[in-house]
This record gives C-alpha cells, sequence and structure tokens, in this order.
C-alpha cells in the first residue's frame, strides 16, 4: 500500500516538504530563467511573476510546458529514483541512470539534451567520460555552479538523521563532476543545513553554532581549531582534530550570519527579491547560497512569499528559488506548501509519490 501524507511522521513530513519544494522551485524557474536585465524580465513577464510559466521561443528551456521540469528537476528525481531502487547511494547504479538518463540524450553543447539546458559541469562532465569510453574516472571539472548541490539535496534528506552518512553520500555523488573544493565543502554544508531543519531545528542565529558542534564530534568532516563560539584554542595543548575532508568550516557558519541578517530590523532588503543584488545574480555557489539562506530565513513559515521573491529577483532564479524551496519546505512541511503550486506541477502524481516514498524510506 502506498504512504500518503497522513502517514508520515513530523521529520519525514518535512523531508518530503524539502523534496517537493526543490521540485516546485525548479519547475517555477523554468519560464523566467537567466534575465539578467530585470526589466527585460518585468517587461516579459510583468511586474511580479506568482506561477509557472511559459518560455520564451528561442530562450532557455524553449519548447517545456509551464510547470514542466527541466534539467536540474529531472536529474534531482533520477537521484531520489537511483537511491530507492539501492535503498540508499549506490554510486554504481546511480551512473547507470545518468549515462542512459541523461549521457545518452545530451552531445555537450548548453542549448541540448532533457530540459532544454545542460550546465556546465554535466557538459565538461559527458565530454570528458565520452572521451574515456563511458569511463566515470577524472572527468570532474572546476565549474563554481550548484550542479552537483541541486541533486545532492535528495541524499541530504534521506540521510538527515545521519550526518556522517549523509555527508560522505553527498562528498562522493558531488565529486562524480565537480572537483574544486569550496564548492564541494558548501554543497555538504547545505545539506548538512537541510538536515538539521529536517529533524526540526530552525535556521536561526544559533544553527551554524549546532552544525560546529557536530564538526568537532567528527560527525561533519570540517576542520575546527578553536574552542567554544569560536574562541581561541588552548594554548599548548595540541588540537586532535584533523582535517578529514575540508580543510575549513566556514561553510557552516555562513547560514546564521545570514539569518541574523533577516531578523535585524536594522538590516532592511525591500523588497526581499532585491536580495539577488546584494548577493549577486550569476550562477556561482557562493551568489546561490547566501541568497538562498536569507530568504529561507525571512519566510520561514511562509512558503509562497520565500520562493517568489527568489524567483522575481532575476539572474540565476532557478536554483534560487530551488534552493529557497527546499530550506522552506523543510521547515514548513507539505502542509505549507501551497496546493496550487503542487496542482501546477507537469507529473504531480509521480513528484508526490516519489517524494512520500524517500521520506518513508529514511534509514
Amino acid at each position: 500500500m502506498s504512504s500518503t501524507s497522513e502517514d508520515l511522521n513530523p521529520v519525514q513530513d518535512r523531508a518530503a516538504g524539502a523534496l517537493l519544494g526543490a521540485f516546485i522551485g525548479e519547475a517555477l524557474g523554468v519560464g523566467p530563467h537567466w534575465f539578467y536585465d530585470l526589466d527585460e524580465l518585468q517587461t516579459n513577464f510583468g511586474s511580479w511573476i506568482d506561477n509557472y510559466t511559459r518560455p520564451l521561443p528561442g530562450r532557455y528551456h524553449d519548447g517545456l510546458e509551464p510547470g514542466e521540469l527541466s534539467q536540474g528537476g529531472l536529474i534531482l528525481a533520477l537521484t531520489i529514483d537511483s537511491l530507492l531502487n539501492t535503498n540508499g547511494y549506490d554510486e554504481g547504479d546511480f551512473c547507470r541512470r545518468f549515462e542512459s538518463e541523461i549521457f545518452a540524450k545530451i552531445d555537450g553543447t548548453p542549448m541540448s539534451g532533457p530540459g532544454g539546458y545542460t550546465s556546465q559541469s554535466v557538459r565538461e562532465a559527458f565530454l570528458r567520460w565520452n572521451a574515456n569510453g563511458g569511463n566515470w574516472q577524472d572527468i570532474a571539472g572546476p565549474a563554481d555552479s550548484t550542479e552537483a548541490l541541486e541533486r545532492t539535496i535528495a541524499l541530504g534528506a534521506f540521510y538527515a538523521l545521519d550526518l556522517k552518512a549523509m555527508a560522505t553520500a553527498v562528498d562522493r555523488n558531488a565529486r562524480l563532476m565537480q572537483n574544486d573544493a569550496t564548492v564541494l565543502s558548501m554543497t555538504v554544508a547545505f545539506n548538512a543545513v537541510l538536515a538539521l531543519l529536517i529533524r526540526g531545528r530552525p535556521l536561526d542565529g544559533d544553527l551554524s553554532g549546532a552544525l560546529m558542534s557536530f564538526a568537532k564530534k567528527r560527525e561533519l568532516p570540517f576542520y575546527v581549531s578553536t574552542t567554544g563560539n569560536l574562541a581561541p584554542p588552548e594554548s599548548g595543548r595540541a588540537n586532535p582534530l584533523k582535517a578529514t575532508m575540508f580543510a575549513s568550516p566556514d561553510a557552516l557558519l555562513s547560514p546564521s550570519y545570514m539569518a541574523r541578517a533577516a531578523k535585524d530590523p536594522t538590516i532592511q532588503i525591500e523588497p526581499a527579491w532585491k536580495v539577488s543584488l546584494v548577493y549577486g545574480m550569476p550562477c556561482a555557489i557562493y551568489h546561490m547560497l547566501p541568497a538562498a539562506y536569507y530568504l529561507a530565513a525571512r519566510f520561514c513559515n511562509e512558503f509562497e512569499a520565500g520562493v517568489l521573491h527568489a524567483l522575481n529577483g532575476g539572474g540565476q532564479n532557478q536554483v534560487r528559488a530551488m534552493l529557497t524551496g527546499t530550506l522552506i519546505g523543510a521547515q514548513t512541511g507539505l502542509a505549507g506548501i501551497p496546493q496550487r503550486f503542487i496542482e501546477g506541477l507537469v507529473d504531480k502524481d509521480a513528484l508526490h509519490s516519489r517524494v512520500l516514498k524517500l521520506a518513508t524510506s529514511m534509514p
């Protein structure tokens, strides 16, 4: 018998909310994706985009319908399916699915493949994989964008109750196609934030302290040399913590700074969509995460407001909406997601069933 929303416990409900929030944010961005001229964005889509839209002819994702997923959403669905098939992260199963569902349908150029656009790190990995005769070894590249993060949301949700397993799975999967150490650390850190939100912790000024405590217990693989509250290490004592993966814990510290900014009455970003101008409109992960953390903290109980402000900021608004939808969905659960966004998704029943299955399969 298949699960329903009513069958979920609170942790499972927040995990399902995060995943469905990711799909909704990704699909909302299909139409107005990558307008860096905000006047042009508003000329084509109006002063406030509040629903799924159709891409303009000749632009990114041309040919998709309103509410349809583009490649980032399709790869997230692929990752969920792999987890469900093997009851956990199995790199071989993931790679085989990626070969048949993505690599077999792209040619290394941007405007091709499922979803109407193939991102940089996927294109580069495909070209190396193809040149290597289908071998996945050493095909990762230095792209500083969010492709790995978008799909590893599934791993962050699935392993939310086991941070060590989460970090290992996310890192392994991300390294298949991206090899920049900063990108990898920020990808693992985002999923650690997601895991704590799914557990029920708020996205606030204390969240980073909790993340640091897990790092000190070696449940998160970030090097930590300081004592409590970033105080100096004890003089004369060797630091027993060794860097097992990431040399700096700074990616764990960022979320609480953005959360404090969102709650500080003396700091005003109005309207909130202008967060894209504050933290940056380009695709790099170091532009995307601060904006998503800020919006998810400011609109922690307002899924619609948070996701739409992420969307209306232009630039890489698809990823901004996807990550914001993930973090707010992890705080509100499924009940906090407006039904109209669910109903407007193409293949809504399959997507809803997929997230419920993953949530009820969490170890």
